[in-house]
């Protein structure tokens, strides 16, 4: 199985503010951790939700929303995508974070055999490309930027109603294009909160709250990694996947933010950092 743990965003991260090498190390040395027992997939944080942009979707008309957002509490700051043979061992793996305060939530992924199959899909639809797709995934293009798109959940995503066949091709059709113009490197759904935990942590304890969780519009849903060569591009895509999610969403109205990713060379290297350290 497959689980996001989502890093929930703090004040400093959104000021900007980057962690000290003791963090980075701590954090490197978890990360080896996560690889050598074969758990880690994909790691990686974002930009302050200044850089960022919602795009909104409603009643025909787009409205695009300059960060900073106030709810941080809520915020995404980064992510683990780990696999783990189940839940209890995703949240066992969550409690190790060496994080002295904040919150993780830990959610499962949608797969493919979580979608029944519909007597209208075709042998060659979006099933069969989205498995093309896992197995072959984009590669990153020079000179561009990535970003994750993140979709906001409603009333029918945390009730877990799944997505029509006629949704799911035309979605499929959006991403067949985006992976062609090389935008698109992956993109995933979540499982709804009720499947998730969070992990809160205060110097060494760590407390497990089990989902669901109430604030819905400011829960995830799904998630995108793009590359795109500016910001203005990256809006412009955006646009284009809320018009084609809001059909099969809860009142027709579809959000979703865009973060740029912090890269490596970000993070200024500091006098302490050992030319091995850190997981660089």
């Amino acid at each position: 199985m497959r689980f996001m743990m989502l890093v929930k965003a703090s004040k400093d991260c959104e000021a900007g503010v980057l962690p000290d090498e003791k963090i980075l190390s701590e954090i490197g040395k978890y990360n080896e951790d996560l690889v050598k027992a074969g758990a880690l997939l994909a790691v990686d944080g974002l930009q302050a939700s200044s850089k960022g942009v919602r795009v909104r979707y409603s009643n025909g008309k787009f409205t695009v929303i300059d960060g900073p957002f106030a709810e941080t509490k809520e915020l995404i700051a980064g992510f683990w995508l780990i696999q783990a043979k189940s839940r209890e061992e995703a949240i066992e793996w969550a409690k190790r974070v060496p994080f002295q305060e904040g919150e993780v939530e830990v959610r499962p992924l949608f797969e493919l055999p979580d979608f029944p199959v519909d007597p209208a899909e075709k042998p060659d639809g979006w099933r069969e490309k989205e498995e093309q797709f896992r197995a072959a995934p984009p590669a990153r293009k020079p000179g561009t930027i990535r970003y994750m798109g993140i979709l906001k959940a409603d009333k029918d995503t945390e009730a877990g109603v799944l997505p029509d066949e006629k949704f799911l091709s035309a979605m499929g059709a959006f991403f067949e294009e985006g992976v062609k113009a090389g935008v698109i490197l992956s993109g995933e759904g979540l499982q709804p909160s009720s499947k998730g935990a969070r992990v809160r942590y205060s110097g060494s304890k760590r407390t497990v709250i089990d989902g669901p969780f109430a604030e819905t519009k400011e829960l995830i849903a799904g998630y995108a990694i793009l590359q795109f060569t500016s910001k203005a591009e990256a809006i412009e895509w955006t646009k284009r996947f809320v018009q084609v999610d809001a059909p099969g969403r809860l009142g027709a109205e579809s959000e979703c933010e865009i973060r740029p990713f912090s890269e490596l060379e970000d993070l200024l290297v500091g006098p302490a950092e050992k030319r091995d350290g850190g997981g660089r």
